[in-house]
C-alpha cells in the first residue's frame, strides 16, 4: 500500500519531471513575476491603489493561466478560448479599478486598469515563452506610465 501511495505521488509531480522543464517553468514565472513588478512599482510610487503586489499577482497568475495548458499539450486553438477568459477576468479586475465621481464628469483609476490589462498581457507572453516580448512590452509600458506622465503633468501646468 505504501509503494501504491509513494508511487502515486511521484506521479503527481511528475510535470516537473527534468532540469529542462524545471528551469522553463521557473523562468517563464519569474520573467512575469519581475515585470509585473516593474510596472507595479511605478503604480505604487505614485500612490496607486493597484501597486506591486497586485501587478506582480495578475502578471504571474496570467502566465501560470497560459503556461500550464501549453505544457499539457493544448493545441493553440483550445488555448485561444483559455486566453479569452483570462482577458474577461482581467477586464472585470480591471473595471473594478475604475471609479466615475457622482454628478461630476471625472473618471479616476482609467490608467490603472489599462496597467492591470497591460501586465495581464506581459504574463500571458512570458507564460507562453515569449520572454523578449514580454520585456520590450515591459519597458515600453513602463516608458508610457512613468516618462509619458511627467510630459502630461508638464504640458498641464
Amino acid at each position: 500500500m505504501w509503494e501504491r501511495i509513494w508511487a502515486t505521488t511521484v506521479e503527481e509531480f511528475s510535470d516537473l519531471g527534468n532540469a529542462e522543464d524545471i528551469t522553463r517553468i521557473v523562468l517563464r514565472l519569474l520573467v512575469a513575476m519581475t515585470l509585473g513588478g516593474l510596472l507595479g512599482y511605478e503604480r505604487e510610487s505614485i500612490g496607486s491603489p493597484a501597486g506591486l503586489r497586485t501587478h506582480m499577482l495578475v502578471s504571474l497568475g496570467c502566465a501560470l493561466f497560459v503556461l500550464i495548458p501549453v505544457q499539457a499539450g493544448m493545441e493553440i486553438e483550445d488555448l485561444s478560448r483559455v486566453l479569452q477568459g483570462v482577458t474577461a477576468g482581467i477586464g472585470f479586475l480591471g473595471a473594478g479599478a475604475i471609479l466615475k465621481q457622482h454628478n461630476s464628469k471625472d473618471i479616476h483609476g482609467l490608467t490603472t486598469a489599462a496597467s492591470v490589462w497591460t501586465t495581464a498581457a506581459i504574463g500571458v507572453a512570458a507564460g507562453m515563452g515569449r520572454e523578449s516580448s514580454a520585456i520590450v512590452s515591459a519597458v515600453f509600458a513602463f516608458v508610457i506610465l512613468s516618462i509619458l506622465r511627467r510630459v502630461s503633468k508638464q504640458r498641464d501646468t
